[in-house]
């Protein structure tokens, strides 16, 4: 995914009302030209999306599963609090951020702050923990403060990305799988006590063999770990196959060249801070990781954020990520 350029989709190019709904309460339109997920807009001034939820039923559990992504924007503003309140209120349950793969402070109840990388960095789009044999079915975010240049969430239908994947691409991942290889204790990446959350090693040790991964202690504060998983999946609320990894992201080739280069001068293949591999544990073919790459690109949509907004994904049906930006930004995000 490239940095922000003037040809953005923008929120509310050529959008058209689609329904009424709630007692009249919110207006649902399209979010942007061209996807099938909506934007939900109150009719009353002040209305607490809490409150709307309360009242209306399974209306915005509806709207999930149909259109997979659902922007809240002109409710009342919520912090962490409310968001988690939210969250709850709609699964029942919120979940800790367990074996995590990038900085995160904890600001509430399982309400952490998005993704903690620096401003110019790009988060390429990916479907939250598909490292993983087991991930959120909804996240759950809010902006307290949109950046002043740039810092987009932008979002993919992750069926679509499947699709434009190449048959023989798809073919390949879905027959190995992913492998995940992760090195900790180098210093270049999360420690494993981060990762973890935890300072027993007996405890990750139980961990990674509760959830099928392989884990191997070597020596000092050095842990590898391998996990092989799925490529693809069948979205649960639409039934629909969809692309759902994160081989493109975990790929050294995912870094600057520069960093990219210096890694491979100093470190072979399994001994990367993390990488990816084919199930089987052979290399990604750089031909493949291109065709992911385009696929994302070509579905990737995006809105600018506005301060209040809430973003409810279906973490199968839709993928996200984040674009550079300048001056302060402040997303939180909770996951069911």
């Amino acid at each position: 995914m490239t940095p922000e350029t003037g040809t953005m989709k923008r929120f509310g190019r050529a959008r058209k009302s689609i329904s009424v709904s709630g007692g009249e309460l919110v207006r649902v339109t399209p979010l942007t030209e061209g996807t099938r997920a909506v934007a939900c807009t109150p009719t009353v001034a002040g209305l607490d999306a809490r409150e709307w939820l309360a009242g209306s039923g399974r209306q915005l559990a509806d709207l999930r599963a149909e259109h997979g992504a659902v922007l809240l924007r002109g409710f009342s503003p919520l912090d962490a609090e409310g968001l988690g309140e939210l969250a709850t209120a709609f699964s029942g349950e919120l979940r800790d951020y367990d074996n995590r793969s990038t900085p995160r402070t904890r600001v509430g109840n399982n309400v952490f702050t998005s993704t903690e990388y620096p401003p110019d960095q790009t988060i390429p789009l990916h479907n939250e923990m598909s490292y993983t044999a087991s991930w959120p079915d909804t996240l759950f975010l809010t902006c307290l403060v949109p950046a002043a240049e740039g810092g987009e969430t932008p979002l993919a239908d992750s069926a679509r990305v499947h699709d434009r994947v190449p048959a023989a691409t798809r073919e390949r991942f879905e027959r190995d799988g992913v492998m995940y290889v992760r090195n900790f204790g180098l210093g270049l990446d999360l420690s494993w006590q981060e990762a973890f959350q935890t300072e027993d090693r007996d405890e990750v040790s139980a961990y990674c063999e509760r959830h099928g991964i392989q884990a191997e202690w070597l020596g000092g504060e050095r842990l590898r770990t391998r996990h092989v998983v799925q490529a693809t999946v069948e979205a649960r609320a639409s039934g629909s196959k969809v692309w759902f990894n994160q081989a493109h992201l975990f790929h050294v080739s995912a870094l600057p060249d520069s960093v990219e280069r210096e890694l491979r001068e100093s470190f072979s293949e399994d001994e990367l801070p993390r990488n990816a591999l084919y199930g089987d544990g052979s290399p990604l073919d750089p031909a493949d990781l291109a065709h992911i790459r385009a696929a994302y690109d070509a579905e990737e949509i995006a809105f600018p954020w506005q301060a209040g907004d809430v973003v409810i994904v279906d973490n199968e049906q839709f993928a996200h990520g984040r674009r550079p930006y300048g001056g302060a930004r402040s997303v939180l995000v909770a996951m069911a």
